[in-house]
């Protein structure tokens, strides 16, 4: 006896045809590594390129991307460091203290050689200085850190004794020249960037940052010397934090009290860093997502500027934006741990 099939009910086993296909496109965006930020920043760019002329300018785009060069120079140490769990409140307050005391030293007739490494080793030794209160003491490196950048915007103040300290046109070609239309900065920021991506993707060393991130017991049994690594790293931002001083120094041609750097500058970069979906609690972290978060407050920063919004927009949209990346982050992992 022959038993009849009944035909399936159209829909029950497959979407229809046009859901399907309506579906994919955002399930292929899923997939898209930083795809709400990269949405987030083409709809400020096309909102603001239809409401000034002047934004999709070469020259405003130029300057725009100068503008975000010294963060880039930051966040970039910032990436790394926050990949393995670690956080630097004081990368800003650094700056602050390094150009302060490379202008003093310019400023004094001191060769730009002898400056530039003065600042360079100041700044790494800050950064270790953190290291080993992070590695050795167990403090929490954000409230280390923030206790260093407290102390540091002091140390600034002292240097600058109340006045502004001008280097003429010392270190001028850096901060205003440009190479092929680019400028130096802007050079120094890229190279800078695309060797940190380098070393997280290929090295050693990147890997355990990777691990000592996911988990710092598991990494410390597995063979990596933990400690060294921390201090490496911390030292690595401190160099970072004398690189980015000398690149403002140049920039501005000054140094002044409370003027260069400090906690605006941080919370900036610490946000282009979040933004760009690095974890706060270590383990991950890219440097493209750090690059699209810089460019996305450094349009966001531009845009108000063109559009004629007062100044007082800018850290509040720098902290909305901050708040929402971190709201999406979570989010995120949430969905991660959900589906595994």
């Amino acid at each position: 006896m022959s038993v009849k099939t009944l035909p399936e009910a159209p829909g029950v086993t497959d979407p229809p045809e046009g859901a399907r296909r309506s579906r994919l496109p955002l399930a292929a965006l899923r997939d898209v590594p930083h795809a709400g930020l990269i949405v987030v920043l083409a709809l400020v760019v096309i909102f603001t390129a239809a409401q000034s002329d002047t934004f999709a300018t070469d020259r405003n785009i130029i300057n725009v991307l100068s503008q975000i060069s010294v963060n880039a120079v930051l966040a970039a140490g910032l990436t790394l460091l926050m990949t393995a769990g670690g956080m630097d409140f004081s990368m800003g307050s650094n700056v602050a203290v390094t150009a302060a005391v490379a202008a003093k030293l310019l400023a004094g007739g001191h060769a730009t050689a002898y400056t530039v490494v003065v600042a360079l080793l100041l700044g790494t030794a800050i950064g270790l200085v953190n290291g080993l209160v992070v590695t050795f003491t167990n403090v929490a490196p954000f409230v280390a850190t923030l206790a260093s950048a407290t102390l540091l915007d002091g140390v600034a103040l002292l240097v600058h004794d109340g006045n502004t300290i001008s280097i003429g046109t010392r270190m001028f070609a850096l901060g205003n020249d440009k190479v092929l239309g680019v400028p130096y900065l802007l050079v120094v920021a890229v190279l800078v960037l695309i060797a940190t991506a380098l070393v997280m993707r290929f090295t050693v060393f990147g890997r355990d940052a990777f691990a000592i991130g996911g988990n710092e017991h598991v990494a410390r049994l597995s063979g990596i010397n933990v400690t060294a690594r921390k201090l490496t790293l911390y030292g690595l931002t401190g160099t970072l934090s004398g690189l980015a001083g000398l690149m403002l120094l140049s920039r501005l041609g000054s140094s002044s009290p409370g003027g260069t750097a400090g906690l605006s500058l941080q919370l900036a970069v610490v946000a282009a860093v979040v933004i760009g979906g690095t974890s706060l609690a270590g383990g991950s972290g890219t440097v493209v997502g750090t690059a699209l978060g810089l460019v996305l407050l450094g349009v966001v920063a531009n845009a108000l500027n063109l559009l004629d919004f007062s100044s007082n927009y800018q850290p509040v949209s720098v902290g909305a934006v901050l708040l929402v990346a971190a709201v999406a982050n979570e989010m995120h992992k949430a969905r991660a741990r959900s589906r595994h």
